[in-house]
């Protein structure tokens, strides 16, 4: 049996990497942890949350992994409301409210149903992430 750790980067297809990194670390407050450009030309850029152990690496977006997807990322607020309101002050791309408690919205593949308090948020690219009530 193989022997698997943790997991520690999770791709999303971005179509400007410079500007999904002022998104990510400018909007959603994570902070760039790896930028470099390898010898053949590409860039790779990986943010987190400070402290995290997953990193989402923001990969140029190409035409068999398109970028303005439902990621499936989940990210975790202590402010969930708070988020939302400072987001949307900012003229950042989110649903208009929380999700709806007991409503079921398909998103990724999975079903939320507002609980924990929770929203999308909408990156340049029209990538969504979700971001929920932090309760640990």
């Amino acid at each position: 049996m193989i022997s698997i750790t943790h997991i520690t980067t999770i791709v999303v297809p971005v179509a400007d990497q410079a500007e999904a990194l002022a998104f990510y670390v400018e909007r959603l407050g994570l902070q760039k942890v790896l930028d470099f450009t390898y010898e053949s030309g590409e860039r790779w850029v990986e943010v987190a949350p400070q402290g995290g152990t997953i990193s989402l690496m923001l990969a140029e977006a190409r035409h068999e992994r398109p970028a303005g997807i439902e990621t499936g990322i989940v990210l975790a607020s202590r402010d969930v409301r708070g988020a939302l309101e400072a987001l949307r002050a900012g003229g950042v791309p989110t649903d208009p409210e929380l999700l709806p408690e007991g409503v079921v919205t398909w998103w990724a593949g999975a079903p939320l149903a507002g609980l924990p308090e929770q929203f999308r948020v909408f990156d340049p690219d029209g990538n969504s992430l979700l971001i929920v009530a932090d309760l640990g």
